[in-house]
């Protein structure tokens, strides 16, 4: 039995079946440099997923590297009743960076507790447990997150503590107002928003949760300014806007530093997490000081900020910014899809190339033009048998997702557009 057998048959016998691996013969990552990784039996790839969107910057980057471990002589952990100066340093940079006036940051250890407290502070905030979400949406797995996750697959329960009305995202291919172009796109979603807040909705509404981009969604890409014009609409009912950043944050959209810069708005709260840790768990919430100091009693998190995840992501964040990889993620993500979208043309198995910088999805459809994750799932094992990992996702489980480190080279972009090429040429 080799390496990776023994791990899986382990695995199952202790671990919950609902909690997914990725391929038939799951394999185990033991080691990684720049983009690429190894696995427990010697086979080497390059990672076009990073982790879901974590390893950031790449594997073994010595400046975050060196940060970590001295924190680590010093201290792993200290209670976050104390001051932590690293805690303030990088609270004061992302505060700095968040576009939001009088910026205050609250620190946890994901994505899932990013959401989950920003909701807490916007319905709080507006004394009101009525949200919006948006179809074919993913916030995380905690009993309130999931609650507006709008995807059958992700939403293991019908409880809830809000009232949720889900209305239309910018998944345009599979959407009733899809036919139409862009602008007017934009007005059927923005006038089915209004028509919803007359009909689905009681009194006030809290807030509007919405990834820029929708990642386990398969990488939608809304038409820009999309946001915007339904923040018209938020803005005259007095709802919140909470741009959930988990994956679209720190550049990788290359275009901008932040995935709701693209909609012309500033949104009311942030959440972030994944891509600022570069593998530590380290996530949080960014709010104006009014709707942040609204919570009216004691909160805090044992772990997040911690000594240990805030050094880390310090040195990760100052590591983006002094490299410029969102440049290099708008050029390499332009070059990714330079290639793709005329091989999409030309193959009838890709119904939809979209994304922005690195992060790019790749819809893949049967002859009809239906769903086909049948295809994606084919492809998912080709790419790895060839050494090249990449994600999949989508609200029907047919989409590749494209997500490399933002430090990726225009060569390794070339290599695996090579693999990935061959491989859906097949299918």
């Amino acid at each position: 039995m080799g390496k990776h057998a023994e791990l899986y048959e382990r695995h199952r016998a202790v671990l919950p079946g609902w909690s997914p691996l990725y391929y038939e013969q799951p394999i185990s990552i033991v080691d990684g440099d720049g983009r690429h990784v190894t696995d427990a039996e010697g086979n080497r790839y390059l990672d076009f997923f990073g982790g879901i969107l974590v390893t950031m910057s790449g594997y073994n980057v010595p400046e975050v590297v060196e940060a970590i471990k001295s924190q680590a002589d010093r201290m792993l952990h200290t209670s976050t009743l104390y001051l932590i100066e690293s805690q303030i340093e990088l609270a004061e940079k992302i505060a700095e960076l968040s576009g939001i006036p009088d910026a205050k940051v609250f620190f946890t250890n994901s994505g899932t507790e990013a959401n989950d407290t920003a909701l807490a502070l916007a319905t709080t905030y507006r004394k009101s447990n009525q949200v919006l979400a948006m179809r074919g949406s993913y916030h995380g797995k905690s009993h309130s997150v999931t609650s507006v996750t709008g995807q059958k697959t992700w939403s293991g329960t019908s409880f809830s503590p809000f009232q949720v009305t889900y209305v239309h995202g910018g998944y345009k291919l599979r959407s009733p107002f899809g036919h139409l172009p862009d602008e007017e796109f934009i007005a059927a979603c923005v006038n089915d928003l209004r028509d919803l807040l007359t009909v689905a909705t009681a009194g006030d509404v809290a807030a509007m949760i919405a990834e820029p981009i929708q990642g386990v969604g398969g990488f939608v890409t809304p038409p820009d300014g999309f946001f915007g014009a339904m923040k018209e609409v938020l803005d005259e009912n007095g709802i919140l806007f909470i741009s959930d950043e988990v994956q679209t944050g720190w550049g990788r959209t290359g275009e901008t530093f932040w995935g709701y810069q693209a909609h012309g708005i500033t949104p009311d709260l942030i959440t972030f997490a994944k891509g600022i840790g570069n593998g530590l768990s380290v996530g949080g919430v960014i709010a104006g000081a009014e709707i942040m100091e609204s919570y009216p009693s004691i909160g805090m998190s044992t772990f997040g900020g911690n000594p240990l995840a805030t050094a880390g992501a310090l040195a990760n964040l100052e590591y983006v910014l002094d490299n410029d990889l969102q440049t290099n993620s708008l050029k390499v993500g332009n070059k990714l899809m330079q290639d793709l979208v005329p091989l999409g043309e030309e193959l009838d198995v890709i119904g939809e190339v979209r994304g922005k910088g690195l992060m790019i999805g790749v819809e893949l459809v049967g002859p009809g033009g239906e769903p086909a994750p049948e295809k994606a799932a084919e492809a998912l094992e080709a790419t790895r048998e060839r050494g090249l990992l990449v994600g999949k996702g989508g609200l029907y489980g047919n989409g590749l997702r494209l997500a490399p480190p933002l430090s990726i080279t225009e060569d390794e972009a070339d290599e695996g557009y090579t693999i990935l090429e061959e491989v859906l040429r097949g299918l």
